[in-house]
């Protein structure tokens, strides 16, 4: 039995003396990853609301759009509307909508979408029981527990795309990480878009604000894949976030990138950002009804543009806290909102975009519990494109690196979750069980030792010492090792290979479109 017990201490000598080895040589064994794929739920997507509870979800958000209508700010959109069969109010920005009419156009869009990153290794497909996580997008600002606060700039947007390179939950990129507020607003799109080719392999975003920035967008994932125009639109490429300016306002910018990327049968994420007693009814359903009419109006009119336009159902309503008017996010509110927006997803038979949110200043206990209660919302509702998976901090304002490691934490501990218990005959364990008896222990069972690597989830900040062994290293909590994690992965980061030709193509590309002025300025 001495001999039994000696064997794990053995081993976690044999561990600690490796760390040893690999500290010194700079390099880490403290990020265990699973490998990089797709994360599938297993079991049925939670019920929420009864078949007739959706169908009077429905019912009033058909009421909205033939009694109230949508505002869509654009000339050429209320032209494409009254061709469609909309009826457009003379004189008027404002849409009305027979019901039948959203009704045939809503079931043109595929159920699902395949979508191509340039190394096909990390392709993927939206929809079913699938879930993509994506990082943060679009915070002004950035932070770290060493340099605080501050605005978002190009070396931290630089870093972040290199984190989501690293971290294999992160399947595509969706949106600027935070926005490098350092370069031109005209080229900016230009840069970022490059970044984002060189430093990643993965699919990634491009924001519809305007027609030329939705335009230099696609050319580029087209560029980077080494495709022709006809490749990409049977192979979609590149994403794009669609918000209508709730309430019931669609406005120019993201209707330009709407008819561009359908145009090219890219997909787009119709998303009302509907925040409960501030731009929707300070009631769940009621904010319900107005993102599903919003949502519905907006992918109609895709059809209207290209008939089999890939889309994705977008859903993100949330509350405000109703003293403050502040928005508040990862809250029970928050977590219903997002399980009866994928029943409303699969009502229509449309992949469901939601968002892993909350509302903490800094990566604490509020930031963990408030995503957490985001993460088990998004997978109990089967989401299928997870924004702001990663980083998101401060109700969006703020993209934190070690946010990024604990989500990545959590989401590793989400996918790790939904894997099957395996039940046969050796994992049953009999045998162990008769072998070690009554009163004995199980840490030098063979069972156990052929187990000694693989038997758990490998946490990537979770520190499972005694308290004595921890306050012997340091005593870092999980934000101090996420940060002392992620510095290690951008000192080890190697870029994806990419083909010196496309490297070529992109560098031309880019300059030409900056002497050419880049983006005007948004009207």
């Amino acid at each position: 039995m001495e001999e039994t017990r000696a064997r794990p201490r053995l081993g976690r000598r044999r561990e600690t003396s490796r760390r040893a080895e690999l500290r010194a040589k700079g390099r880490s064994d403290r990020f265990p990853q699973r490998p990089w794929r797709l994360p599938e739920v297993p079991f049925p997507p939670l019920t929420l609301l009864s078949e007739d509870r959706i169908a009077d979800i429905h019912e009033a958000s058909m009421r909205v759009l033939e009694e109230v209508g949508m505002d869509f700010l654009h000339p050429e959109a209320l032209h494409i509307l009254q061709q469609g069969g909309a009826q457009v109010q003379s004189g008027s920005e404002r849409v009305r909508f027979d019901r039948y009419l959203v009704e045939e156009l809503v079931a043109k869009a595929p159920s699902q979408i395949a979508m191509h990153a340039r190394n096909p290794a990390h392709s993927f497909v939206f929809g079913g029981n699938r879930l993509a996580f994506s990082m943060v997008a679009s915070p002004p600002n950035v932070s770290d527990l060493e340099g605080g606060r501050r605005r978002g700039n190009r070396k931290d947007f630089q870093d972040l795309l290199r984190l989501a390179q690293s971290i294999h939950t992160i399947h595509l990129i969706g949106g600027y990480p935070v926005e490098p507020i350092d370069l031109p607003p005209a080229t900016r799109h230009l840069d970022a878009l490059t970044d984002m080719v060189r430093l990643t392999d993965k699919v990634f975003h491009a924001y519809s604000l305007g027609r030329q920035r939705i335009l230099d967008g696609i050319e580029i994932a087209r560029i980077a894949r080494g495709v022709s125009e006809e490749q990409l639109a049977r192979e979609p490429s590149l994403i794009t976030i669609v918000n209508t300016s709730s309430p019931l306002r669609l406005d120019k910018p993201m209707i330009e990138g709407i008819i561009e990327m359908a145009k090219r049968k890219q997909p787009i994420a119709l998303t009302p950002f509907t925040l409960s007693g501030a731009m929707a009814p300070a009631t769940i359903a009621g904010a319900l009804v107005q993102q599903n009419a919003e949502a519905l109006a907006a992918i109609a009119f895709t059809q209207m543009v290209k008939p089999g336009c890939p889309v994705i159902y977008g859903g993100f309503t949330s509350n405000v806290d109703m003293k403050s008017g502040a928005p508040a996010f990862g809250t029970p509110e928050y977590a219903k909102a997002v399980i009866a927006g994928g029943q409303l997803a699969r009502n229509y038979g449309l992949p469901y975009r939601t968002s892993n949110v909350n509302a903490s200043n800094t990566p604490d206990a509020q930031a963990a519990y408030e995503s957490e209660m985001s993460l088990w919302a998004l997978m109990l509702g089967h989401g299928n494109f997870i924004m702001h998976a990663a980083g998101w901090l401060e109700g969006g304002l703020t993209a934190s690196f070690e946010k990024v490691l604990l989500d990545a934490e959590m989401i590793q501990m989400l996918v790790e979750f939904m894997q099957p218990i395996q039940v046969d005959e050796d994992e049953l364990g009999f045998e162990a069980i008769k072998g070690v008896g009554p009163g004995g222990h199980f840490f030098g069972e063979p069972h156990t030792l052929a187990r000694y690597e693989t038997a758990f989830y490998p946490p990537i900040l979770s520190d499972w010492r005694n308290f004595e062994t921890w306050e012997e290293d340091g005593a870092q909590t999980a934000s101090q090792r996420a940060h002392r994690l992620y510095k290690q992965i951008l000192a080890e980061f190697e870029p994806p290979p990419l083909d010196p030709a496309i490297s070529e193509e992109l560098e031309a590309f880019v300059e030409r479109r900056k002497e050419e002025g880049g983006a005007p300025d948004l009207d």
